[in-house]
């Protein structure tokens, strides 16, 4: 058997039925939707549950999200310390081209997890009081932007 000469099996291919095209179509005039009520109509909205309350009313509303919060880029003090050279200048655009944030427009903060052993000059948004106390100690100096 070659490809051009597949064909479909017998009866598994069968023609979608056409609604509404007069009574000898077998499903003229309503359509097999019955004489009137509800589900005879065209339309019921998008979650309604016949009067029900619905399901997106019943569940509680939580919480608040504010639309002007800032997204931080969280950096640890070990990743530091394992991708700069000792007396490095660590940036938001050294930290993109190091790997460890993907765009240079979110805002960095410097989280105190692990040690750094070498001195860094680090320029971020935001220092956690052990990460810069950390830097600090190590003799390298905390700028914020």
């Amino acid at each position: 058997m070659k490809l051009n000469e597949l064909q479909p099996s017998e009866g598994s291919r069968v023609a979608r039925m056409r609604k509404g095209r007069g009574r000898s179509a077998g499903k003229g005039k309503t359509s097999g939707r019955g004489q009137k009520g509800q589900k005879a109509r065209s339309k019921t909205r998008l979650g309604f549950e016949g009067g029900q309350m619905p399901l997106y009313r019943r569940i509680p509303k939580r919480g608040f999200t504010s639309m002007n919060r800032t997204e931080y880029a969280l950096v640890n003090l070990e990743t530091l310390n394992d991708r700069f050279e000792d007396g490095a200048e660590v940036t938001p655009a050294a930290l993109v081209k190091a790997g460890l944030v993907k765009n240079e427009k979110v805002a960095v903060k410097v989280l105190g997890n692990g040690e750094i052993s070498k001195k860094l000059t680090v320029k971020a948004q935001k220092f956690s009081a052990s990460a810069s106390a950390a830097i600090e100690a190590a003799g390298g100096k905390t700028e914020v932007i």
